[in-house]
């Protein structure tokens, strides 16, 4: 009987042993696969941010030259329009002239204010992109656990401890003598010699 129980107990830790490679090489392949995941969100962030921030600098570019544009021919307009209000003959404009050319002031002022407006939004957009973009990379990043080979080594001796004293348990129940009680009665028998 004294077999069998130590043949189960070798195959009890010898199963042990393979759960705890198999375990530890689970736990470090999840460890692996959570750095490539989280190295992914990075770089996919990365990669927006930069694209983003190529998007906001050709929209300011347009802007720019929208507004140069739009300046030149604002003035080539005024320049044309006091020439010929010089020619007409007069050095001084005339009070109407003077309304029509504050027209062309008032016109300018409000294309070039509402670039404006619009850079403002687009750049108001941005940051929000650009939040939008860390607030992705976070939720694409993955809590990192590393391998703990320890506590899996604990748990396999526990579960092998476990399946002794269940074999003990289960043989006392029987009415066959554990382990402990035959070392009981062997320490007695040499106590008595």
């Amino acid at each position: 009987m004294c077999d069998a129980t130590t043949a189960l107990l070798v195959v009890n830790v010898a199963s042990a042993g393979l759960k705890y490679k198999s375990q530890k090489a689970q736990q470090e392949h999840a460890y692996n696969a959570q750095k490539r995941q989280n190295e992914l969100a990075k770089t996919n962030a990365i990669r927006r941010y930069a694209s983003e921030q190529l998007r906001i600098r050709q929209e300011l570019s347009k802007a720019a030259k929208k507004d140069y544009e739009g300046s030149l021919k604002s003035r080539k307009i005024r320049a044309t329009f006091i020439s010929q209000a010089g020619d007409a003959g007069g050095l001084a404009l005339s009070g109407s002239t003077n309304r029509l050319l504050a027209d062309y002031y008032r016109t300018e002022g409000k294309f070039r204010n509402a670039i404006r407006n619009n850079m403002a939004i687009n750049i108001s957009q941005f940051e929000r992109n650009l939040e939008a973009i860390q607030f992705g990379q976070e939720a694409q990043s993955t809590y990192v656990t590393p391998p703990n080979p320890h506590l899996l080594f604990a748990t396999q001796a526990l579960n092998v401890a476990n399946a002794y004293y269940t074999l003990e348990a289960k043989k006392q129940m029987s009415g066959l003598m554990s382990s402990s009680d035959k070392k009981n009665q062997w320490a007695s028998i040499d106590d008595v010699r």
